[in-house]
């Protein structure tokens, strides 16, 4: 198996995506270790106490290590001896970034940089950097520094000569993560609320469950050469009908669109259809820079799964997305695992 007697680092290890990806890698592989870095050491202490009752828990392959990736030294030191790094820390709440927003470009671009030099000079085999649809067409600050970010990973491939492989993968909105809309609406009506917020009528997202994302993202480093931009295909819900499957009984109140918002959401835009490969399941931008260590033909994967490109202006859009959920398969969505 891919993963066996790998040692495999994740950086923002201790977020919603990290706890599933590390439990999802314990469950189904032997790794020779398992790294989890980030900078909160509260949250490392929680996650190291329910992972302690996890019958696949082995104290002797998870390592915590508390550090910023604003910070190239430790991340080098965290590195030493990893296969793998899944690169998942962001700062990542668009309100946020839009009020601190030197705070957002030091650790989502000046750490995406720091991530590709310490891979460089451990010779790290493969790094998949998380992205977000937000990344796609950017008005907010948050999808420009990961835009910035995607960049910086696909053109590292040109720096490491082929030995360290970087590829992103970007999607829509992880169901029930934190600081997403599903635990807000869950907190309001569990708090007896009247009404629930909706910041436009027709807005919609892309929906993905976290175990979708994780899959995914596995699926991804099989199928990886280097350089690619990996987008699933994944449905599209009206942020109406989200409120309606949630609360039925409870009217909406429209409080307009908050700062650096969109309608709906972009994964991959008709400015880069020309370099846009559709597989079965899945989309794959390809570099727009010529890569000098080998041929930039990406319609064959490493898993010998073929693609076609797509019509030139094609735009993946959450908004004319074929895959609505009604309300009931957003019911049935939100209760998966």
């Amino acid at each position: 198996k891919m993963l066996n007697n790998k040692s495999v680092l994740i950086t923002g290890g201790t977020g919603s995506f990290g706890h599933r990806y590390a439990s999802t890698l314990l469950k189904k592989y032997r790794l020779k270790r398992l790294v989890i870095f980030s900078r909160d050491e509260l949250k490392q202490y929680d996650m190291e106490m329910r992972f302690r009752q996890n019958k696949d828990y082995d104290s002797n392959i998870m390592r915590f290590f508390i550090g910023d990736v604003r910070d190239r030294a430790r991340l080098e030191e965290a590195m030493r001896d990893i296969d793998i790094v899944i690169h998942a820390a962001a700062l990542k709440q668009v309100p946020a970034a839009e009020y601190n927003p030197m705070e957002c470009i030091k650790t989502n671009i000046h750490g995406a940089e720091n991530i590709i030099q310490a891979a460089l000079s451990n010779n790290i085999d493969k790094v998949i950097a998380l992205s977000t649809d937000k990344a796609a067409n950017p008005i907010n600050l948050y999808g420009a520094t990961k835009l910035a970010s995607d960049k910086l990973f696909v053109a590292a491939n040109n720096m490491s000569g082929g030995r360290t492989r970087f590829s992103v993968v970007r999607y829509g909105n992880v169901v029930g993560s934190r600081g997403s809309v599903v635990p807000l609406f869950e907190n309001l009506i569990d708090k007896g609320e009247r009404q629930l917020p909706i910041t436009h009528e027709k807005m919609t997202r892309f929906w993905i469950t976290l175990q979708e994302g994780v899959d995914f993202v596995l699926k991804n480093m099989e199928r990886m050469q280097g350089g690619e931009i990996f987008v699933p295909k994944i449905p599209s819900v009206r942020i109406i009908d989200l409120a309606k499957a949630m609360a039925p009984n409870l009217p909406v109140k429209i409080i307009g669109i908050r700062p650096g918002e969109k309608l709906h959401e972009i994964m991959c835009p008709s400015d880069d259809s020309h370099l846009t490969i559709e597989f079965m399941d899945h989309f794959v931008i390809t570099p727009s820079i010529r890569f000098f260590s080998r041929e930039n033909d990406f319609t064959t994967n490493s898993l010998g799964e073929t693609g076609k490109a797509v019509n030139l202006g094609a735009e993946y859009n959450s908004g004319t997305n074929p895959n609505f959920l009604t309300t009931n398969e957003i019911v049935d969505y939100n209760n998966k695992p």
